[in-house]
């Protein structure tokens, strides 16, 4: 099988590459033996395979990352190994993808990995702050302490989540109903009032026009509008996954008037939080904004974070490029870290 893989030597330069192995167990082997850090090893999917994979074992929720983080830091508190923990929540969780890491995790620690290692075979699964700081929990010692600040983080991370989703789901359902009502009207309601206009011959404007004509198409090829309304919507999806989407997502995101604010302060608090909880956890400041950087997944915001770490590396204050930076970063952050 072959396996797209990512992953950083020794001085932390990062970089992808493509190779065969029997599973992706074997393929992380072979890349520490020859030095490298794994980040990244998915098995590559051609062609109906590709499409079904995505549905056939289903997904990992953020509530069974954060009962896998706090379950795993409460039994490795109460004395049970790392393996034997892993046995028992394999055999408790029901997500059944879920499941099968769990178990792969179990079989990377029973020959020899690190369970840091072992996490970033998932990275699908486990995030880079979820390794980062379980890397530092084991070469500290406070595996459980740093598990348990993984769960809490995840947590947090959760909880701002929905309630982003919560303020975003109203005006969301308002949008949609509107232009549900404007294609219903379009469809049933505005050919009688054509027919009308057309009764008393008279002369109408360019905008009445349009508008009829609209009308006439939707009322009388609707199912071909329909399609064309679904490829359009999964075009865009597909558009945005694309690297110059995301691109172009990261600047409608933190230009658009009623959702610029919001990106703002979501992505303030992420990267306050992800700094704090990595730091606390032992990892060094530079990997911590790098991590902070992948975390976010916004390009303005990574430039940002990179310009950070490599003023830190220098022996600069961080605090000096989020104050250079106020158009994405609030005042107050670069005034909380400069204290």
């Amino acid at each position: 099988m072959k396996f797209k893989y990512r992953i950083r030597d020794k001085d932390g330069r990062e970089t992808e590459g493509e190779r065969e192995a029997t599973d992706r167990f074997a393929l992380a082997r072979e890349l520490r033996a020859e030095g490298q850090m794994v980040i990244l090893a998915q098995p590559i999917q051609k062609g109906i395979r590709s499409f079904l994979g995505k549905f056939t074992l289903g997904s990992v929720k953020m509530r069974d990352k954060i009962v896998f983080a706090s379950n795993l830091s409460a039994m490795v508190s109460a004395g049970l190994s790392l393996s034997r923990a892993l046995s028992v929540m394999a055999r408790q969780t029901a997500n059944k993808k879920f499941k099968a890491v769990i178990e792969g995790l179990e079989e990377l620690l029973a020959k020899g990995d690190s369970l840091a290692s072992a996490l970033g075979v998932y990275p699908d699964i486990f995030p880079p702050a979820f390794t980062a700081m379980v890397s530092a929990g084991e070469e500290s010692g406070k595996l459980p302490q740093s598990l348990q600040v993984v769960a809490d983080q995840l947590m947090k991370s959760y909880d701002l989540r929905r309630k982003v989703r919560g303020a975003m789901i109203y005006p969301a359902i308002i949008i949609v109903v509107i232009i549900a009502i404007g294609i219903l009207m379009m469809i049933f309601l505005v050919p009688n009032l054509t027919a009308i206009f057309k009764e008393l011959n008279a002369e109408l404007p360019l905008s009445t026009r349009i508008v009829i004509g609209v009308s006439d198409f939707l009322s009388q090829h609707t199912f071909i509008f329909l399609g064309g309304l679904l490829a359009f919507i999964i075009g865009v999806i597909y558009f945005f996954k694309s690297s110059r989407g995301k691109l172009t997502l990261d600047y409608l995101t933190t230009h658009l008037p009623l959702i610029k604010p919001i990106v703002f302060k979501v992505n303030s608090a992420v990267t306050m939080r992800t700094l704090s909880s990595l730091i606390s956890s032992g990892v060094g400041m530079v990997e911590a904004l790098s991590i902070t950087g992948r975390v976010i997944q916004n390009h303005y915001y990574n430039d940002i974070l990179a310009e950070g770490g490599a003023a830190v590396a220098k022996g600069k204050p961080l605090s000096a490029v989020f104050k250079l930076h106020e158009k994405l970063y609030p005042v107050l952050v670069g005034e909380i870290v400069e204290v």
